[in-house]
């Protein structure tokens, strides 16, 4: 799994995800995600190349959520593919975080 950071505008950061989210990539996930919220409050990550997540990425989008939650934070995810959509929809994750087609689209949601 790779991740990169790049700012969409003054107080939205991009957080790009590429390969899959398991229990040995999910630290780097987890580090790459508290260092964006230290940073700004208004995240897109970009989930569009990612083709796996387990378990252990769920774990890191719980970990999310509740870090944007208690800086008053926004995350919307982008781009999730349908295996990824529809086992974040079963184990109830996604009543948690807004979602997007894409980065433009999703960059509206957080009202640029």
């Amino acid at each position: 799994m790779e991740v990169t950071t790049q700012n969409y505008s003054d107080n939205i950061t991009i957080l790009e995800v590429h390969g899959a989210i398991d229990g040995g990539s999910a630290p780097q996930l987890r580090d790459a995600i508290t260092q964006a919220c230290a940073e700004d409050d208004l995240l897109l990550l970009d989930m569009q190349d990612v083709h796996f997540m387990s378990s252990a990425g769920l774990r890191v989008m719980l970990l999310l959520h509740r870090q944007l939650q208690q800086s008053d934070g926004r995350v919307v995810l982008v781009g999730l593919r349908e295996p990824i959509y529809d086992a974040m929809e079963a184990t109830g994750f996604l009543k948690y975080f807004e979602t997007a087609p894409d980065l433009k689209t999703g960059a509206q949601l957080l009202g640029v």
